[in-house]
């Protein structure tokens, strides 16, 4: 048995300077040539993580998935979608590992999120972006049920996460100005978020200080399942 003492850390800073020579060559000829150097320094430690978090994540709730796979698991692809961008770089400069419920079908589900780059890594939870329906779904629960909404926030402010993302600047539809948990019936993402210290992400245990952070979430991920009629 690997014990804390024995085991290496997952990530090193090879990985945030892959990203950063990325950055400053983002074209598919020089990503095929450093293709090995990738698997290196940011694929081949990025699965050993999400292998590494799997028994954790199965604690925290078997509905949750942690895959180790180079396509189709837990590790988002490093290839960009540009169609819609200005942007046109083919590669993206972070890693985004995501341990979304198994019901959901894309990064859109509700889920835990670590994301790492070197403008800044972070630890996520929540859901991004969900479509009219689950946005409408978990409206309707904070409208209904405000009080365990409330004591998810208290957990999470206490945990030193915060939630972030996009709102609407005017109360959404069927809603009233004045209504009292008006700032949160405006989101349109319910994500969040606690900065991550780069020299925590290259200690021996770090993925045991995930799972303890993931575990200050629960509240928020077991309201927003509910809200959705998922089980968690």
């Amino acid at each position: 048995m690997t014990t804390s003492a024995t085991k290496e850390a997952l990530f090193s800073p090879d990985c945030l300077e892959f990203l950063a020579k990325l950055a400053s060559n983002n074209e598919r000829d020089w990503f095929k040539a450093h293709q090995a150097e990738y698997e290196a320094k940011v694929r081949t430690p990025a699965l050993n993580f999400i292998g590494a978090m799997a028994p954790h994540i199965q604690q925290l709730s078997p509905r949750l998935t942690a895959v180790p796979k180079k396509v189709g698991g837990s590790l988002m692809r490093p290839q960009r979608d540009a169609r819609f961008s200005s942007d046109k770089t083919p590669y993206k400069v972070n890693v985004g590992i995501q341990f979304r419920h198994f019901q959901g079908k894309d990064v859109h589900a509700p889920g835990l999120y670590l994301h790492i780059a070197n403008d800044g890594c972070f630890l996520g939870a929540g859901i991004w972006h969900p479509d009219s329906k689950a946005l409408s779904q978990i409206r309707s629960c904070i409208d209904d049920n405000p009080n365990a909404y409330k004591q998810a926030l208290k957990q999470l402010s206490a945990a030193g996460f915060a939630m972030e993302g996009d709102s609407l600047q005017r109360p959404p539809k069927g809603y009233d100005k004045h209504h009292p948990m008006l700032d949160e019936l405006k989101r349109k993402d319910f994500i969040a978020i606690k900065p991550l210290d780069t020299q925590q992400l290259f200690t021996k245990d770090f993925d045991t200080w995930c799972a303890e952070q993931f575990n200050q979430v629960n509240k928020l991920m077991g309201y927003l399942c509910f809200a959705l009629d998922l089980d968690y």
